[in-house]
């Protein structure tokens, strides 16, 4: 039985003047941070702000490469071609590890977000493009990645792999997200989502939206910071997991490999 998990947020999600979510505050809960990297969201001073605050708080900073669309916040499917998304991978990590230099920390880890998230699951040749990426930049970051393509070719290559479990999210029994576009594809109780991510730690199962059970061994929770209610809800995950013995830690590259 598991008694550790890490608990990973995506932040660093504004855009100019715009924000979106308490970054600080959910800094205060999380072991891990995705961060936008500017093609969905995310700018130069965001980015700064958001690494500065990973550092003072030894949370784990992680690289949340996009498709380049900042319009529809990276959840529409772009027509890139795999060398497109090597590139533009490496683009975006390489301005995060930028700012973490500056910061004296480093990149840990490496989350793609919205659709390309979803496409290097099932697309052969996106996978091996962000594994190429991070082979070629920098092979000990670990890929956070959904059971699929994306973590079967970077276990293949050696990368270290964590899969992430998402407890504010409907599951189909196939092990897919029920989109968003659908009614209940985001879980919004927070008691309820604490419940769901203590099953995933300790049963290694999530539940379906047809009532039945898959499963799922989770080395990361991700937490969805973009809504009113996400430090609460944060919190009370947070709460709930430690209450029940488990231990909320960053992640490590040499245990994960091992």
């Amino acid at each position: 039985m598991t008694r550790h998990i890490d608990l990973v947020a995506d932040l660093g999600e504004g855009f100019g003047s715009w924000s979106m979510g308490d970054d600080s505050a959910l800094l205060d809960v999380v072991s891990s941070a995705n961060i936008a990297c500017g093609f969905h969201a995310g700018d130069p001073r965001i980015m700064d702000r958001t690494v500065a605050g990973c550092v003072s708080r030894g949370v784990n900073i992680g690289a949340h490469p996009s498709f380049p669309d900042l319009v529809g916040f990276g959840r529409r499917t772009v027509e890139a071609s795999a060398e497109e998304v090597r590139t533009d991978v490496i683009y975006q990590l390489g301005a995060l590890q930028a700012f973490a230099h500056a910061h004296g920390g480093r990149v840990a880890h490496l989350a793609p977000h919205g659709r390309l998230g979803n496409l290097v699951a099932v697309r052969d040749d996106y996978a091996r493009a962000v594994v190429d990426a991070i082979s070629q930049v920098d092979p000990d970051l670990i890929v956070f990645a959904q059971d699929g393509e994306l973590a079967s070719q970077a276990a293949s290559a050696g990368l270290p792999v964590a899969i992430v479990g998402i407890a504010d999210r409907a599951y189909r029994s196939d092990g897919a997200l029920v989109p968003r576009t659908e009614p209940g594809a985001v879980i919004t109780d927070g008691a309820e989502i604490a419940r769901r991510a203590i099953r995933i730690v300790e049963d290694g199962v999530v539940e379906t939206v047809d009532g039945g059970t898959i499963p799922i061994v989770a080395d990361t929770l991700l937490l969805h910071g973009d809504s009113t209610e996400a430090v609460n809800v944060s919190q009370t995950v947070r709460a709930r997991l430690e209450d029940a013995g488990i231990t909320i830690t960053p992640l490590d590259a040499d245990r994960l490999r091992s």
